[in-house]
């Protein structure tokens, strides 16, 4: 799917499920600024609201481009901000903070994620906001969250750190190692995405019956416990920390194939008697070695995968994971990023869309929207936008400023320069 394009225009006479709804986004790096796309691929209004000189702390990530205007803008910005407006705005200069302050009535979500108190100072969090405007939907996403006494409450934090308090890595340490860290910090952040898109939609929806909103508190690291939760369940059975990872019961691992690795999931005992005869050994089902989910992980490596990688041999891990799938087998290939590039189901159901690069280079793939919906189409996304891109037009329409107060902001530093083409004509 390429950016700009619309899939499925039949669909398209429904509109999107949020269409109307207006989010002023005071975000940055990519928790946040991930559930703001989401609410944009459904159809919201997403204003961004970012410094005037720098930007968003996602700017600065790396590796870089350069877009339209010559700035350098980082990876984490480039894949998490498709479809948004960016207002060019100083919420800590006084004249900056009374135009935000006169934005928000005219949106329906509020969402922001500093670290807490930040905002506060400024008079622009929840408790200053919700007198005055009681029907606000106002979402934090922060690392341990505002609405509970916490001993973590001012500390900053990433991804790694909420997955590692979570408890994620440690069932993966090796003895004398330290734990594995997941730098892309995908879960972490993601994670806590979603979780705040539903609140979200919750609280709109429980607007809708009683007209009054509410704050939206996700915690990174809360989030973290819903997604590792295996690891204090099992502790609470009396289980080993292995036991929230997947080598001490079943059969999940990766195999080779003749051009890369599969990997299968094995967890019940059909399946398993299924694979023994695909790959010739029958007589593992009555073998005592392998008389329990126990005894197949622990005799994965000196057993099974010797059998398993000669029948893979002569197959790629696309051929091997379909013929294990084909007898009711889980298994798939390991897949690098061209392998994703050429699945038809990527392909089919629009899960990376091609946004072109200002300087005529291969099309960057963000990922597409995952929530599909029968009466929706897909598209049309627009390209992350430029700093300052669309201040005017929004101060414009939501305020009715003219050019005249647009420069004297301007030259207050209120608001930042606007882009070559969206200045007054007496400015240009």
């Amino acid at each position: 799917m390429r950016a700009g394009e619309v899939r499925h225009p039949e669909r398209a006479r429904f509109g999107k499920p949020l269409d109307g709804v207006r989010v002023l986004a005071l975000e940055q790096m990519q928790a946040l600024p991930f559930a703001t796309q989401l609410f944009a691929h459904l159809g919201a209004d997403v204003v961004k609201v970012e410094h005037p000189r720098d930007g968003e702390s996602g700017r600065a990530s790396r590796p870089q481009i350069r877009d339209a205007d010559g700035r350098a803008v980082g990876a984490t910005y480039l894949r998490n901000n498709l479809s948004k407006r960016s207002l060019a705005l100083d919420w800590k200069h006084p004249a900056g903070r009374d135009l935000l302050l006169r934005l928000v009535p005219h949106f329906d979500v509020v969402a922001e994620n500093f670290r807490p108190g930040a905002l506060a100072r400024a008079g622009l969090d929840y408790a200053s906001l919700s007198p005055r405007w009681p029907r606000l939907v106002y979402v934090s996403i922060s690392g341990f969250g505002h609405l509970a006494e916490t001993p973590y409450a001012t500390r900053p934090a990433y991804a790694p750190v909420a997955e590692a308090m979570a408890g994620l890595y440690e069932p993966l340490r090796k003895p004398g190692e330290p734990p594995p860290v997941v730098v892309a910090g995908a879960l972490g952040d993601n994670a806590s995405a979603l979780y705040a898109v539903i609140g979200t939609l919750a609280a709109l929806r429980q607007r809708d019956r009683t007209g009054i909103g509410q704050h939206v508190d996700v915690a990174m690291f809360d989030s973290m416990i819903a997604m590792t939760d295996l690891v204090p369940f099992m502790w609470s059975l009396g289980e080993p920390p292995s036991a929230a990872t997947a080598g001490r019961t079943g059969l999940v691992a990766a195999f080779a194939a003749r051009d890369g690795h599969f990997v299968v999931a094995v967890f019940r005992d059909h399946q398993f008697a299924r694979l023994a005869a695909l790959v010739g050994h029958p007589e593992w089902v009555g073998d005592p070695r392998f008389a329990t989910r126990e005894g197949w992980a622990l005799h994965r490596d000196d057993v099974v995968r010797p059998a398993l990688e000669r029948w893979a041999r002569e197959r790629t891990k696309q051929e091997a994971a379909a013929a294990l799938c084909a007898e009711g087998v889980p298994a798939g290939p390991s897949n690098e990023a061209a392998d994703l590039i050429d699945d038809p189901h990527v392909q089919n159901r629009d899960m990376l869309i091609e946004v072109p690069r200002p300087d005529g280079a291969r099309p960057m793939l963000v990922a597409g929207n995952p929530v599909k919906l029968s009466r929706v189409s897909e598209g049309p996304v627009s390209a992350s936008p430029r700093l300052g891109e669309h201040t005017a037009a929004v101060l414009r329409e939501a305020l009715g400023l003219g050019d005249a107060e647009l420069a004297s902001l301007r030259a207050q530093g209120a608001i930042g320069p606007a882009p070559s083409d969206d200045r007054a004509p007496e400015e240009r």
